[in-house]
């Protein structure tokens, strides 16, 4: 670990009363400062001069997650129109065959809902795969188990997330010194200084998915967040901060002191906040329709487009836990589909706009499907396997699993034919240039989801 101490033999650009001066402000700052810079003063991008790349990771590509929470009903998602055991099992809710936007004909024929045109179109152009009837062992049919299980990668739903962990592995760029504890990267830009780029999280929480042991994502649901609010506290602090800030850790004379670890901290703050909001607040090449998934993904993809080195985004749409209410093309679940299917499409077109859609491949899911029978209040319970959509160029397109069987059932269940962390294995080791076994903490042969490259 770098020596946080003051080293007495060097001549120190601050003086005791000056740097006591500052502690307002400072302090001001950990108050007021966005609640990742709380967490971990090495969960922020940093702006290090002379950060090197990490071997063998390709860093141009980003992963963008999009969670549809409250376990979306995967069997009026995508549709076995043609199944007569479907339509026994769901006379009030099922959709119908002359309805449905057909994808695949070879074994059990299925299509896309009909409020799903804008992934239909994706999927016609070749920018879209649907893996289907995807679950894990003795599943759990808990929203808050069964999301800790594909968060964790983990059938016991605990520990850090699979992202963090492979944001840690692979991202870190510091190494651990004895205690684990990530070192501070080194100030001269030697060859060990690597940027730090925690993952994004546009909502209230970063999800337990980013969450690792080293560095803390970001989330945040507003670009408001990242706003220097000193003055709004006292007038008099807005001014200091200015002028602290612009120093540079430079100005604190030893480079190990912790009044450069502070300045350093600070700048980088600076310089980060005001690339978040520079990059969220500006006008997407597209128009996104108004909801607020659509609005999550103007913001990822404005923050691509400003070349932010992010390279994992994730956003969420709730509402999908559809016990009753659920049928019908203008039902609440077709509503949730068409702003989960219009989103995906202006995201698409949006990346392509700007040249970087072959840098983004999107991956989405839910924490479980929904029963095959309907119940007594026109909607379904919680289930068990359901698809999985993956998005962008470097794809498997098309359908690329077959059908659960509608009549050999696990207790009026679906019985999973892919294991989600196959799905995860194929991302971390073909996408993103990881090896798979150690973040999964198991071997996993990688779900056939993406091209050879």
């Amino acid at each position: 670990m770098t020596n946080l101490h003051n080293d007495p033999s060097k001549s120190n650009a601050y003086t005791r009363r000056e740097f006591v001066g500052a502690g307002l402000v400072m302090a001001s700052a950990a108050m007021i400062a966005p609640s990742f810079l709380h967490r971990s003063a090495f969960g922020m991008p940093r702006a290090v001069e002379g950060a090197s790349s990490i071997p063998g990771v390709p860093e141009d590509h980003i992963l963008v997650v999009v969670q549809l929470g409250g376990g979306n009903d995967g069997l009026n998602t995508v549709v076995p129109y043609a199944d007569d055991a479907y339509h026994n099992a769901r006379r009030g809710i099922r959709v119908l065959e002359d309805q449905v936007h057909r994808l695949d004909e070879r074994g059990t024929p299925v299509g896309l809902h009909p409020a799903m045109d804008g992934i239909k179109s994706l999927f016609d152009e070749g920018l879209c795969g649907v893996v289907q009837g995807v679950g894990y062992p003795n599943p759990n049919r808990s929203h808050f188990k069964s999301m800790d299980i594909w968060h964790t990668a983990d059938l016991s739903g605990t520990g850090t997330g699979w992202l963090g962990r492979y944001v840690d592995a692979e991202c870190c760029g510091f190494g651990a010194g004895e205690s684990g504890t990530p070192d501070r990267p080194d100030p001269e830009g030697g060859a060990t200084a690597r940027a730090i780029e925690p993952p994004i999280a546009i909502g209230r929480e970063a999800p337990l998915a980013l969450h690792g042991g080293r560095v803390s994502p970001v989330g945040f649901e507003t670009p408001d967040l990242f706003r220097w609010t000193g003055a709004d506290v006292h007038e008099s602090l807005d001014a200091p901060y200015h002028e602290l800030a612009g120093r540079g850790a430079a100005a604190a004379g030893d480079p190990h002191s912790n009044a450069a670890f502070l300045m350093q901290t600070a700048m980088d703050a600076q310089v980060s906040a005001e690339t978040i909001r520079s990059a969220v607040d500006a006008k997407p090449l597209v128009d996104y329709p108004r909801s607020g998934l659509a609005q999550q993904l103007s913001m990822v993809g404005n923050m691509i487009r400003a070349g932010m080195k992010t390279r994992i985004y994730y956003v969420t749409l709730g509402g999908f836990d559809t016990h009753s209410g659920q049928g019908g093309q203008n039902g609440r679940h077709a509503n949730l589909l068409r702003q989960f299917s219009q989103a995906i499409n202006a995201f698409y077109r949006d990346l392509k706009a700007q040249g970087n859609d072959g840098r983004v491949l999107t991956l989405s899911f839910s924490e479980f499907g929904r029963r095959v029978s309907q119940n007594a209040s026109g909607g379904t319970d919680h289930g068990t396997a359901a698809p999985v959509f993956l998005f962008g160029p470097m794809v498997e397109p098309g359908v690329v699993s077959r059908h659960p069987s509608l009549t050999d059932l696990d207790g009026g269940d679906l019985k999973y034919l892919v294991d989600f962390r196959t799905v995860y294995a194929a991302i971390l080791e073909k996408w993103l240039g990881a090896k798979s076994e150690g973040i999964l903490d198991g071997r996993f042969r990688a779900a056939p989801v993406l091209r050879r490259s």
